[in-house]
Formats: structure tokens, sequence, C-alpha cells
């Protein structure tokens, strides 16, 4: 057995663990600070310990067209319905702009066409989701390194934040729009990309038009769909819940390498 599918089934086991632990009334346990602290140093520990044995820019496996799944679910929302979306997805998009900026020298915002008319890299790649199923896909979109160069980054950003246009679940502090974020060393992986297409086509509502990220290293929650906008920024702690993403949290693992 190869190293990476031991490693692969270390971590899918090690997250139903952590959800077995909140659907068995642990959830006191997990609220306790000295677990979260323990939990915080576990998570990172797995992180160091992936980029040690891997390198940070040992590359996912990528399969041929003939491994390509029949049938690729839709990992979390399928349809957003917020207004500006839907106005959006009524004109195909064609006023949609992605904004770049926070800790950025040159804020910009760019069109679907402008991301389609850039250098582009397509890759056939597994998603493997938290629920326990995977499918393989083929992904065409931008390197987000090469956009990140082009934009400049400040010395202080360390991390890069996916505002999403899906409002995922309404709480009571509104903290419910879908977001996500991953440091800097995966956001010039080569291959974590903005994916405008998938096998072949423009991206279904149900995959993430018109853009998605691709980050393909890490499990499904992480690759955030219906993106509108990108911020670079020196931490996390000031972001809605401030753990880095939306399943975040709620309790999920920030880094969930593979």
């Amino acid at each position: 057995m190869s190293r990476l599918i031991t490693r692969r089934r270390f971590l899918i086991g090690s997250t139903l663990t952590a959800s077995a632990l909140g659907l068995s009334g642990c959830d006191v346990l997990v609220e306790n600070p000295s677990v979260q602290q323990a939990l915080r140093m576990a998570e990172g520990l797995t992180m160091r310990t992936q980029r040690l044995l891997l390198g940070d820019n040992a590359l996912a496996r990528e399969f041929t067209a003939a491994d390509i799944s029949p049938v690729f679910r839709a990992n979390g929302t399928s349809m957003p319905d917020g207004a500006q979306y839907q106005e959006l997805l009524s004109k195909q998009f064609s006023q949609w702009q992605l904004e770049i900026g926070g800790l950025v020298e040159r804020p910009t915002k760019l069109s679907l066409a402008a991301l389609k008319a850039m250098p582009a890299r397509t890759q056939i790649t597994r998603h493997d989701c938290v629920e326990g199923w995977s499918a393989i896909g083929q992904w065409t979109g931008v390197p987000l390194g090469n956009l990140l160069h082009s934009v400049g980054l400040k010395p202080e950003a360390r991390y890069i934040v996916f505002h999403c246009a899906d409002e995922f679940e309404k709480t009571l502090d509104g903290s419910g729009w879908y977001y996500e974020s991953i440091d800097l060393v995966d956001a010039f992986h080569p291959q974590t990309i903005l994916a405008h297409s998938m096998n072949g086509h423009d991206l279904e509502v149900a995959h993430g038009a018109p853009l998605r990220l691709r980050v393909e290293r890490q499990l499904g929650y992480k690759q955030a769909k219906y993106l509108m906008r990108i911020e670079a920024v020196a931490d996390l702690s000031q972001l809605y819940g401030g753990n880095g993403g939306f399943w975040e949290d709620r309790g999920y693992e920030w880094y969930a390498g593979i």
C-alpha cells in the first residue's frame, strides 16, 4: 500500500472520528478550551507532517480522460438563491466580475471572459468528499499563483480568502455566507486553480458556475464554489467565526489535506 493511500485513509478516519464525537453528544468536550487547543495542535502537526513528507509542491495524482467519472455529484449548495447571483445567472454571467483585493498592491476586477483568455491549466483529479464519496473530473482554469503575482501581494499577506455567492445557512449572527481560505503554500501550488470549466464545458451551476476553487491536495469542502471575491489577509481571526471557513467555523479542520 502506498504512503499516499495510507495517509488518505488515516485522515478520513480521523475526520469521521471527529464527526462521531459530535454526533455522540460530545459537543461539550469539543467546546472545552483545552480540547480545542489539543485539536488545533493535532491539525498543525498533520499539516507540517504532510508537507515534510511530500514537499510543498508535491502534486496530487492526476488521471486520464478514461478515468473521468460518469457521474460527479455536486458538493454543498447546488443553486444559490440570493438575488445577486440569480441576476448574474440570468445574464449568463456576462456582468459577473471577480474582485481581488485586501493586502495586494494592485486591486483589480476581472470578467469571466478575461479569466478565460488567460493562460490556463487543465488537470484530471479526484475529488474526495468528507462525506465519504469520491469522483474524478477534469478541471480547467487559471493558476491562482499567476493571479496573485499579477496583483502583487503585500509582505504582510499570509492567507487567501475566497468569498462566495451562496448563503449556505442563515445563522443568528448573519455569518451564513460560504467562504474558505488557504495559506500561501497552497495558494501558489501548481495545481491550485480557479476553474471555469469542467470536463471540457463551462461549469454548471451545481458545480460552482461561473468560477470555483480547486485546491487538489485538500478535501472537498475546501473547493469553494460561486466565487465572487478573493481577499489577501494577514490573519483569519476577524473573518466571520474566525476559523478560516464556513465549515471550519462549525467544527471542521481548517487544514483538510489528503
